[in-house]
């Protein structure tokens, strides 16, 4: 194997001839690079000013641009939107506690045949006592402590309501207000207290698949229990059953995933926003992560009438129907398949128009089909009772309305709903 050294090279220092000094070599070469830079430079700027002469002469215009340095923004996690959301909302979200005064039993034994061998138990009412019967939620809506919950919350006239909030303490609360139609009540706690309400967003913003917050005091006994989904469906129609209020068509509602309980009830649907966009109020008992809320568009309504009049005014118009679709309209041989067809009920005190209602004084009669409201068609989708939710007692609004085959033109003021 053969070994191949680098070629050696030997330096030899540079002496001065004796008595004389040589000039440092490396002064030399700075004195060099400064006067090459020094050149390049003048050389360049005078490239430059004869160029920028050349292209103004021309009539092109000459643009500065400027460098701007972009701020960065940290993302924030989805974990950590919600533990903001929950930290900064949870306070204002309370629980509704139901008490009242109910019957105190004892046991007392007695023997039929007088020989106290044989006893036989016997209930006998002692008195009566405050107990808690039921809970559900509710959540601040201003400062003074406005709090918005649903109407099956605090159904019975007879019992006695108090809130409670995240840090434990407890306030009396009156019913002002029950919405007529939709599921939803205002409440005002009784004190001098000074209250965070929550931020109401639009529930027209949202979208399937985004990500939600519900809050609510789960199964009366668990406050402030936090479940997080995303939105599963919009516009949904059900038909809600309880034992406080019997049975009741909500529409439009939201459909979610997120955990809903009972107790949950009037509690808050939240975006990650912090913003709510719906009132848990309803779950499917036949089946599994099927929760629906009331949009918030529709409380807003009521929360700035009971800020204003201290009650909720709903319009009224005095009608039965039915919302024809193509399937219903084959059904009744009708030449349209769609509008409202005001049909009377079962029972006698079911009339498809009301006497003297404002239905009947604008002219309405059974057999009647409510093709358009306010220039709006009637459909499955955009109902009736969902067209009279835009309008106000006292209110004026153009009908086209089909009888015998013919399109009628008709004027009707809608009364108020009498609670």
């Amino acid at each position: 194997m053969s070994i191949y050294r680098l070629p050696e090279i030997h330096f030899k220092r540079l002496s001065a001839p004796s008595g004389k000094k040589v000039p440092f070599p490396g002064l030399f070469l700075i004195l060099v690079f400064l006067t090459g830079l020094i050149g390049g430079l003048a050389s360049s700027y005078v490239f430059y000013l004869k160029l920028k002469q050349e292209v103004v002469e021309a009539g092109v215009p000459i643009v500065s641009e400027k460098v701007i340095e972009k701020e960065y923004v940290p993302q924030t996690s989805q974990e950590q939107k919600v533990i903001d959301v929950v930290k900064e909302n949870s306070p204002s979200v309370v629980s509704v506690v139901i008490t009242k005064e109910v019957p105190v039993y004892s046991t007392e034994y007695y023997s039929p045949f007088g020989d106290n061998v044989f006893l036989i138990p016997e209930q006998k009412q002692t008195g009566t006592e405050k107990q808690q019967v039921g809970a559900g939620t509710g959540f601040i809506v201003s400062s003074d402590g406005l709090v918005l919950t649903n109407k099956h919350v605090v159904a019975d006239a007879k019992a006695e309501y108090t809130v409670i909030n995240s840090a434990g303490k407890e306030y009396p609360v009156e019913v002002l207000a029950k919405d007529p139609v939709q599921d939803l009540a205002i409440l005002k706690i009784q004190g001098g207290d000074s209250f965070k309400p929550l931020v109401l967003g639009n529930a027209s913003d949202i979208q399937i698949g985004q990500s939600v917050i519900a809050i609510g005091n789960a199964l009366g006994e668990f406050e402030n229990t936090v479940s997080v989904g995303v939105i599963s469906g919009l516009g949904r129609t059900l038909v809600a059953s309880g034992a406080t209020i019997g049975t009741e068509t909500l529409e439009d509602t939201i459909q979610t995933d997120a955990a809903i309980n009972p107790g949950n009830s009037g509690g808050p649907l939240l975006n990650l926003k912090g913003e709510v966009i719906g009132i848990n109020t309803a779950v499917a008992s036949s089946g599994q992560s099927l929760g629906f809320a009331i949009s918030i568009d529709k409380a807003k309504k009521d929360i700035e009438q009971v800020k204003n009049m201290g009650r909720i005014s709903y319009p009224y118009m005095g009608v039965r129907y039915v919302v024809l679709d193509a399937k219903s309209a084959k059904e009744r041989n009708i030449s349209v398949d769609y509008g409202a067809l005001l049909i009377k009920g079962g029972d006698a005190d079911e009339p498809a128009v009301t006497s003297g209602s404002p239905a009947e004084k604008a002219g309405l009669k059974e057999g009647d089909i409510i093709l358009e409201m306010g220039e709006e068609k009637v459909t499955t989708e955009n109902t009736l009772s969902k067209m009279i939710s835009k309008y106000n007692p006292n209110d004026s609004v153009s009908l086209k309305v089909l009888r015998d085959g013919k399109e009628i033109d008709m004027t009707l003021v809608f009364g108020e709903w009498k609670q």
